[in-house]
């Protein structure tokens, strides 16, 4: 007996509704997502994924991001002392605090969201998250496909992410000078010490 093979995609079947059904799409509505899938799977190690800008022009957020056909899932990474500055985007968010603390606003409502907690922003609405200074945060962003992970600041400027006194892109580029001098001035001592042993 010879066995047949059963069609993966049957797109060219009609659907329950009498209709074919529409081809699914493989591209992602945002840049560098995965989507979900035959094509890439349907198991996803999200903190392994390759990170993604969250928030392009105005939030430090960044992560792995998986798009369904409907919705998409993000295991975003927001450091400390940074975020977002005031935006929206058209569709409506879950935002679920794996690691960490998030301040900010929600449509003008002031919002602290520690781990365990979830954040819900309606669609359009006004919104900015920071997190702490404490330490950096890990949240679980689930929002619906009308739009990509990227939203629009309110300001209509894109010019950068939120950043808390002593946690500016100035205090980063401080802190990793520092390190260098550090590093430099410890090889001169060490380079010194072993030509006086000669």
């Amino acid at each position: 007996m010879k066995a047949t093979a059963t069609r993966k995609n049957p797109v060219d079947r009609k659907g329950a509704s009498g209709t074919t059904p529409a081809r699914r799409s493989s591209r992602t509505k945002t840049t560098g997502a995965l989507k979900a899938g035959a094509a890439n799977g349907y198991l996803f190690k999200m903190a392994k994924l390759r990170r993604v800008p969250a928030g392009t022009g105005y939030s430090t957020s960044e992560g792995g991001v998986v798009e369904g056909e409907r919705m998409l899932v993000g295991w975003i990474n927001k450091p400390r002392g940074t975020g977002s500055r005031m935006h929206t985007h058209p569709n409506e968010q879950f935002n679920y605090v794996v690691k960490g603390t998030l301040k900010g606003s929600v449509n003008g409502k002031p919002v602290l969201a520690r781990a365990g907690s979830m954040i819900y922003i309606p669609a359009n609405a006004p919104h900015t998250l920071v997190s702490t200074p404490d330490e950096d945060v890990i949240f679980i962003a689930i929002k619906d496909l009308s739009h990509g992970i990227i939203g629009m600041a309110v300001d209509g400027t894109m010019s950068g992410p939120h950043y808390e006194p002593g946690f500016g892109r100035k205090a980063a580029k401080t802190t990793k000078s520092a390190k260098t001098t550090r590093t430099t001035a410890d090889r001169s001592a060490k380079t010194s010490v072993s030509r006086a042993a000669r």
